[in-house]
């Protein structure tokens, strides 16, 4: 088959439901969510989403890399940008939404190539020769499946299942036409890399070496410039070889079979022209198709290969993947069945959910086998540990934790729909940290600890886990690991290594911190002594429920009065007109000049933001700001200027950012305020005017799905109330319908808001289990058990309903 730029349009044009069509029916259940995803939503304005194929909690991730004239570099955080058409390959791994540029992963860049191969890749520093020009036109994005047709003639079609992959390339006929493996080119670089041809045997095979998650930025990603994984690879073909070569650094070598070489983990001038990889050629007179059929494995080459063999059936094409990915996603997708709203609404709606349900990722072969965390602390090059297996009971071993983000809202909705997978996690969780000699990584990726931003939010995952029914994991070994962690100083939390930003320490000075009762800013070892406090009190918090549960009183009892260690960075004097949240030295002195729109002791945002992070205590803090009317009042001011309007996208420092994670809680305050018609017409102003479809649809980076399990909870009418606990704060739902049923589980949960529109965005009445309910908020029964939750709906504030102070949120 001869393929040309004209006509690579009209085999893409498969997708979402026409205009018209769902319109007609908008009120019947969505049956196939899959065609309403639109991977593209996230890959402009910063939410660095990626567009390639990939299945629910899968290892490879396979997407474009892009760029912008800088081999060293991409276009966006996590390899591509919508608005930079031009990729230097497709690469294997990828990690969704992380802030970091570059952020993790890109692992093993796969480019065609029509032309002659007659320099080093690696070479063409700028991506002048070995890339290729693309356009929108000419590509579609869908779960498990990614086509684009590029502007040198060739045609892409990627597919997955969970650990392998298929692709389908249709070269221009009777034109040179290569693909280039460039082995050593992930987005963060790469220590060494590997390839080997077996031209007899129509295979390639290599490896990378490489980490260093977050490892430019300036506040202390230095420390993190190490390799702490391996990514082995196995690509077989359909058809011989007619050549192939390799390069390393400026060198190619026609008719070579194998080359090693790693880039470093520096950018620009430093690492530009370093790097190793092989190409393979085709001769395309008679046949211009190549399929190449991809295993991947972080245990080795033997596992790479297995993974494949049991996954990807000899002779499947990338439409035979693509078809079972579908399914695949179909399957995920309807553990939320939505009935009515609109095409825009529904798109955006399954596109955050598929968003969410990307991660964890799975890091174990189909043996059990997984890389363990650890490695030589005294060799900052190699963090590499040894390899492990699943432990009796644990279906996979998940990682790519993003705990700091996910912890607010994407590990609640992850444990609602997926308990089993959640489950699986904390128990992978566990074993990295026993691995890794008792410590809790708070951003681990494959299996690195990175130490990326702050606190302890492993402790608040797993004990939201539990609190909301998850079982499937060593529960009372991992609460005495944590409990460990928040207790026992460990030598790491004097380190200022990595510090501020990648801090050591997981619980930074923690006998300080016993002692005083906050995390003293000219000593704490961490990136702020306030935000340390806040994470540190909102985990202890979350673990004394946890000892509750598991009937560990005396625990309890102590790390419930840790949670209140947030009065002791609250300066009720800190402005002549408002009290806010201020870092504090260790002689008790607050840290001045204090001014709420700086974020001097806050990570990631000011202490206008920080002084409403208190969510495991919100009456506490309302009566440090002068009562429940005050506090209302405040907030008010938080997320409106001074003339009334709203102020939600951030750039404001006194006022709310929907771009981060710190304040993301703060519109379900208003329940606990005895305003909660406040908290519907606030979430739903960010449901339909800061989210949406098109590539800038999110309103920052997903954090790994934080952002869009936002949106999801948001649009079903229901939010997780604090960490540890299972109840859930309650808001006008979107949709007239949605049944959520978990994998794996009985108890389905019915929301019904059958007056569900654009006017009736407020709460008039709620029916819990057939009853009336005259509170904004249902205990934790709802998730475990399931039932029906019905709203009636209304186009004006109900300011009556759930407002007694005996009924609010505690």
């Amino acid at each position: 088959m001869v393929a040309v730029a004209a006509g690579l349009l009209a085999p893409f044009l498969v997708g979402a439901p026409a205009a018209g069509t769902a319109s007609a029916a908008s009120a019947a259940e969505v049956r196939s969510p899959s065609a309403y995803v639109d991977p593209l939503i996230g890959s402009a304005n910063g939410g660095n989403t990626y567009p390639g194929a990939n299945l629910p909690f899968g290892m490879i991730a396979w997407s474009p890399t892009s760029t912008a004239g800088d081999q060293t570099n991409t276009a966006a955080a996590n390899g591509y940008a919508y608005g930079t058409t031009r990729v230097r390959g497709f690469s294997l791994t990828h990690v969704n939404g992380a802030g970091c540029h570059p952020g993790a992963a890109g692992d093993v860049p796969v480019m065609p190539f029509v032309g002659d191969v007659d320099s080093s890749p690696t070479a063409d520093t700028k991506d002048q020769k070995y890339a290729s020009g693309f356009s929108h036109d000419n590509e579609k994005a869908e779960p498990g499946r990614y086509r684009v047709g590029l502007d040198s003639g060739v045609r892409t079609d990627l597919a997955v299942s969970g650990r392998a992959g298929v692709a389908d390339f249709t070269f221009p006929a009777d034109k040179p036409a290569s693909l280039l493996f460039r082995v050593s080119n992930s987005l963060n670089g790469s220590r060494d890399a590997h390839v080997d041809i077996d031209a007899g045997n129509r295979k390639v095979t290599g490896w990378v070496e490489t980490g260093a998650f977050c490892g430019r930025r300036a506040n202390g990603g230095e420390n993190n410039r190490k390799s702490y994984y391996r990514l082995y690879f196995t690509a077989s073909f359909d058809r011989a070889f007619s050549g192939g070569g390799t390069w390393h650094d400026d060198q190619l070598s026609a008719g070579s079979t194998t080359a090693d070489g790693g880039e470093g983990y520096l950018t620009g001038a430093g690492r530009a022209g370093r790097g190793s990889g092989g190409y393979v050629s085709f001769d395309t007179r008679r046949d211009n198709d190549v399929r190449m059929r991809l295993g991947i494995s972080y245990v080795s080459l033997a596992g790479a290969e297995a993974n494949l063999r049991g996954e990807i059936a000899p002779r499947a094409s990338a439409a035979d993947v693509a078809a079972a990915g579908r399914a695949v996603w179909d399957k995920k997708l309807r553990g939320v069945r939505i009935s009515g709203g609109s095409e825009a609404q529904r798109t955006t709606f399954y596109t955050a959910l598929y968003h969410a349900l990307q991660q964890p990722n799975l890091i174990s072969d189909r043996d059990g086998r997984y890389p363990g965390m650890g490695g030589d602390p005294d060799d900052k090059a190699d963090g590499m540990g040894e390899t492990q297996r699943v432990v009796r009971g644990q279906g996979a071993q998940y990682s790519n934790f993003s705990g700091w983000d996910q912890y607010r809202a994407q590990v609640q909705l992850l444990a609602l729909l997926e308990p089993r997978v959640a489950g699986d996690f904390a128990q992978s969780l566990f074993n990295f940290a026993r691995q890794n000699g008792g410590v809790w990584d708070r951003w681990v990726h494959i299996s690195g600890a990175t130490h990326v931003m702050t606190g302890d939010p492993t402790a608040a995952t797993l004990a939201t886990f539990y609190a909301m029914g998850v079982r499937d994991f060593d529960a009372e070994g991992a609460f005495a690991s944590l409990y460990r962690q928040a207790t026992v100083p460990h030598p790491d939390g004097l380190s200022d290594a990595g510090c501020p930003g990648q801090c050591e320490g997981q619980r930074p000075n923690l006998a300080q911190y016993l002692d005083s009762r906050y995390a003293a800013q000219d000593v704490c070892h961490c990136w702020g002594g306030a935000a340390e406090t806040l994470e540190d009190a909102v985990a202890d918090s979350a673990l004394a429920r946890w000892a509750k549960l598991l009937g560990r009183d005396k625990e309890a009892e102590e790390l419930t009065e840790r949670g209140g260690y947030w009065r002791n960075v609250f300066n009720p004097q800190a402005t002549p007109g408002a009290g806010y949240l201020q870092a504090r030295n260790l002689d008790g002195s607050w840290v001045t000049p204090f001014d709420p729109a700086s974020d001097r002791g806050f990570a990631q945002g000011t202490s206008a933001t920080y002084t409403w992070m208190v969510p495991q205590d919100v009456q506490g803090l309302a009566g440090a700001m002068g009562g429940r009317e005050a506090a209302a009042a405040r907030l008010d001011g938080f997320f409106h200027k001074p003339d009334g309007s709203w102020s939600l996208r951030g750039g404001d420092p006194l006022r709310y950012d929907a771009t981060n994670e710190p304040g993301i809680h703060a519109p379900w305050l208003y329940n606990a305020l005895g305003r909660p018609w406040k908290t519907q017409e606030t979430v739903r102003e960010l449901v339909d005017a800061v989210y949406g479809t098109g590539p800038a649809g999110l309103p920052g980076n997903d954090d790994l799905g934080t952002m869009s399990a936002w949106y999801v909870f948001a649009a079903l009418g229901v939010y997780p109330q604090t960490p540890g606990r299972a109840e859930l704060l309650l808001t006008s739902p979107l949709f007239p319908r949605a049944v959520i049923a978990p994998a794996g589980r009985r108890g389905a949960i019915t929301v019904s808001a059958p007056d569900a529109s654009a006017a009736n965005r407020y709460v008039d009445s709620v029916r819990f289990n057939g009853r009336t309910r005259d509170a904004s908020w249902v205990d934790g029964s709802l998730v475990r058990d399931g039932g029906p939750l019905a709203f009636g709906l209304t186009d004006r504030p109900n300011t009556a309903w759930a407002t007694a102070p005996e009924r609010l949120p505690r």
